[in-house]
């Protein structure tokens, strides 16, 4: 029978640096359950016991402190919360004359139990993954001190989520950020869209189901299908020519001033720069006033005799739709300028140089080497641009306020999905109706972008420029 070798002795020190690298794959929920002692498999039911037993005070504290929290959290508030989401509530507001003085009973508000039961169930969510992480510790703190007769002070833990982990640490104040004031919002309008809550049922709203989207392929009533297929061409359109009009303008004019011959440089991008100091707010109100008839331009226009009567900026809807993308050029190009000249500076002169050497003319330089270096490092910014004009709240509200508008329609002729959805949201009270074209305005951004991001050379050849 051959002898068994006896283990080689390694350092203590040696052997912990190895197994702070063992595959995360190795702490699993399912190892912990099946591999785990006494200590770690009663810590799916107290969490950080398992952490304390191994001299990991202040982790198992902490953890030990999230559970209570969340215990008392659903004590008191959540299961309430839970319970009522169903329902949303039914108690009407009444009032009682007791001993001669009147008691009133303000009932249940539908917005605030909604609220309540999603935030109950994205809370819970959030322990579900941290719990499934305080168990996975304490298991791996067993291993380690099986391993190398020592699990890992609180002083190694901040030591390592501030150099090994350090970007876990520093990513985790923005995820939190967007989890609370992005992704709950955002679950909330949605479950809104199923709901009644409008202006005649502001405190006490029922489910209704698919009801408030099949308004959209209805033919009549606050929102119809032709108006939704109005606003939402209108919103693509609006978006393509704000995006690649501003984008090609301001990238020829960035090229001009960074021409060799051009004389003033820093006075032209002065000038461009002094636009973008301008609030934007208060240039879009000045021109809004001065395009109306009675305005400076049509004055102006009139005292000179080339028109006889004002012309329709704001109630002709070929007008109103030229002026807001004229107008959204004059605001937005000075940005484009901005960010295409510091590109330009950095392109490598000597791949200009090779060009001209091999007898490249001027398009043949603009389009083999300028054009594709610049859509290769503006795609992220393209898609940025036009999600933003999608939601271009500013331009078409403060410019043209969504006119011109038909009698009965709730929606204007230059109304983006964004504007509409404020009119029926804060003018009308139909908070059902605004959330459902929510709901299609976000679709219509993530496929837009994710296509688009995916298919561009930004995403498929990150260092092809480099």
């Amino acid at each position: 029978m051959e002898a068994t070798a006896s283990p080689r002795p390694v350092r203590r020190g040696l052997i912990r640096r190895k197994a702070d690298y063992i595959p995360p794959s190795r702490y699993t929920l399912r190892a912990a359950a099946r591999q785990g002692d006494t200590l770690t498999r009663l810590s799916f039911l107290v969490l950080g016991l398992g952490n304390i037993a191994r001299r990991q005070i202040a982790k198992g504290i902490l953890f030990f402190a999230v559970e209570v929290a969340y215990i008392v959290y659903m004590a008191t508030n959540g299961v309430k919360g839970l319970s009522m989401l169903p329902s949303l509530g039914w108690r009407t507001q009444t009032r009682r004359k007791i001993d001669g003085y009147w008691h009133y009973d303000a009932g249940d508000n539908s917005v605030l139990l909604l609220v309540s039961g999603i935030a109950a169930i994205f809370i819970t969510l959030l322990f579900i993954v941290f719990w499934a992480y305080a168990v996975r510790s304490a298991y791996k703190a067993q291993v380690l001190q099986r391993e190398t007769g020592h699990a890992p002070t609180f002083t190694e833990d901040l030591s390592n989520i501030t150099d090994r982990n350090a970007q876990v640490s520093l990513m985790a104040l923005p995820v939190a950020g967007i989890l609370v004031f992005t992704i709950l919002p955002t679950v909330i309008m949605m479950c809104i869209a199923f709901t009644s809550y409008d202006s005649g049922h502001v405190l006490l709203f029922d489910w209704v189901g698919l009801k408030n989207f099949s308004q959209l392929f209805a033919t009549t009533g606050t929102i119809t299908v032709d108006q939704f297929v109005s606003v939402l061409v209108w919103t693509l359109v609006w978006a393509f020519f704000a995006t690649f009009l501003n984008f090609f303008l301001g990238m020829f004019l960035a090229m001009i001033i960074n021409r060799r011959t051009t004389r003033l440089k820093g006075l032209w991008r002065a000038i461009f720069s002094l636009s973008i100091a301008v609030p934007q707010f208060v240039s879009l109100l000045v021109i809004n006033q001065m395009l109306q008839p009675e305005g400076a331009v049509n004055r102006l226009l009139q005292s000179w005799g080339w028109i006889d009567g004002p012309l329709p900026f704001f109630t002709d809807t070929t007008w109103a739709r030229v002026t807001v993308i004229i107008v959204n050029l004059w605001v937005g190009i000075p940005f484009t300028i901005m960010q295409i000249t510091g590109i330009l500076q950095n392109i490598p002169a000597d791949q200009y140089e090779a060009a001209r050497l091999d007898g490249a003319n001027w398009w043949q330089i603009f389009t083999k080497i300028t054009m594709p270096y610049l859509i290769f490092v503006l795609t992220p910014y393209l898609i940025t641009t036009f999600t933003g004009n999608v939601n271009n709240f500013n331009i078409i509200y403060l410019l043209s306020g969504g006119n011109p508008t038909e009698t009965g329609d709730t929606a204007g002729k230059t109304d983006l999905l964004i504007t509409w959805l404020y009119k029926l949201t804060v003018d009308r009270g139909d908070y059902n109706l605004g959330a459902v074209i929510g709901i299609f305005t976000f679709i219509v951004l993530a496929v837009v972008s994710l296509i688009t991001y995916r298919s561009s050379s930004s995403y498929k050849n990150e260092g092809g420029f480099r």
